[in-house]
């Protein structure tokens, strides 16, 4: 069996016909013209009022927190288990990053661990939609409508995923999204900010583009802003990614039932869950064995790399890294995040690309169980 990747896109003729007429013609008056398309075609599939390019799912956490007036000595809460791109722009304003823990079934921010991490310095919460599942975002809701926090959902793992019939990223004052080569929907890099609210709209506009007003001709800078911009050949290829998004989906979805059928219903391996209510896109298949097997992530991975595998894990908890070894905040996570904790040593992402075969799969799921069986005993 040759190697097999851990993710990559789905591309066809279309996303090429796209890119390449971009490239010849996207220029001078035409400049935006994909751009415009990419940004109200993804406004109009998640049912919100303004979408907004960008060049990563961090610029449109760094510009949402901007936008909503989070700054020093601010404190805003991020789920212990993510990426670091959830919480790093949260240093970038000079606030605080706050870990609450997951909930042990979706893997994502636990509502109950939200609201004891309240105080009086909280300005906003980021829920992240982890590997395409969704939290509880009612309680999420009102518990933040009742403190008077901001949400910004983090869904760039989610494009597609869905919370009672509402697509991830439109349940908060901005939601966002990151199109990375190994993302459902990819851009090679990128990002979207989405919005309800034009004053957010407004001001995302004007920060990300040097502090001048959209449509300013006369380079008349306000302000000292940021360069985040999308380039015309992404837009391009964003837009006919967009136009084949529900079978990018199903594929995603398909790929997850392969892996179910092997490994469903074996004793100590748990896969993503979908809970009642909850459309899981499964960005990333991912397993978390069972402690008494006795192997942890990165001796797993090192396993299934020797047989050609390609596997990442399981996000570690923020609160361990030594980025933030710093932070009082980080220490008082590892001792209170008892979920993250215990779930994260023992958990990988299995080859979850868009274009992996059922026999690619099957071969994975053999090898897998071959190690567990023989750790097992």
């Amino acid at each position: 069996m040759e190697r097999i990747r851990i993710a990559g896109p789905w591309i066809t003729k279309k996303e090429i016909d796209y890119v390449t007429d971009a490239v010849t013609n996207a220029w001078y008056g035409n400049a935006n013209v994909y751009h415009d398309r990419f940004e109200k075609a993804f406004a109009e599939y998640l049912g919100v009022r303004f979408a907004i390019a960008l060049p990563s799912c961090t610029s449109a956490i760094h510009l949402s927190l901007l936008a909503l007036g989070v700054g020093q000595g601010d404190e805003v809460i991020v789920p212990d288990i993510t990426w670091i791109a959830s919480a790093a722009p949260i240093t970038y304003v000079g606030a605080i990053p706050v870990f609450a823990d997951i909930d042990a079934e979706t893997w994502c921010l636990s509502a109950k661990s939200f609201e004891q991490c309240i105080t009086s310095k909280t300005k906003a919460v980021i829920p992240v939609d982890l590997y395409g599942n969704m939290p509880d975002m009612d309680a999420i809701q009102d518990i933040a409508r009742r403190h008077g926090v901001a949400i910004i959902e983090d869904a760039a793992e989610a494009i597609g995923s869905e919370y009672k019939g509402k697509k991830a990223g439109s349940f908060g004052g901005t939601g966002v999204f990151s199109f990375h080569g190994s993302k459902t929907l990819t851009t090679g890099e990128g990002g979207m900010l989405v919005t309800d609210k034009d004053d957010i709209r407004q001001r995302v506009l004007f920060l990300r583009d040097h502090g001048r007003k959209p449509g300013d001709t006369a380079f008349f800078n306000t302000e000292v802003a940021y360069k985040y911009k999308m380039s015309s050949m992404q837009a391009a290829l964003g837009l006919a990614q967009l136009e084949r998004i529900d079978e990018l989906i199903e594929r995603k979805r398909r790929v997850f039932v392969w892996y179910q059928q092997q490994l469903g219903g074996i004793e100590g391996i748990t896969l993503n869950r979908e809970p009642i209510g909850t459309k899981n896109t499964y960005w990333m298949v991912t397993v978390i064995l069972d402690h008494k097997f006795g192997i942890k992530k990165e001796g797993l991975i090192e396993l299934m790399s020797a047989r050609n595998i390609d596997c990442r894990p399981f996000f570690h908890p923020l609160s361990s890294l030594p980025a933030y070894g710093h932070l009082s905040q980080a220490k008082e996570a590892r001792k209170r995040n008892q979920v993250s904790y215990q779930i994260s040593p023992y958990g990988i992402n299995l080859p979850s690309s868009l274009s992996i075969t059922k026999e690619e799969i099957v071969y994975v799921c053999e090898v897998l169980k071959d190690v567990v069986s023989k750790r097992g005993k």
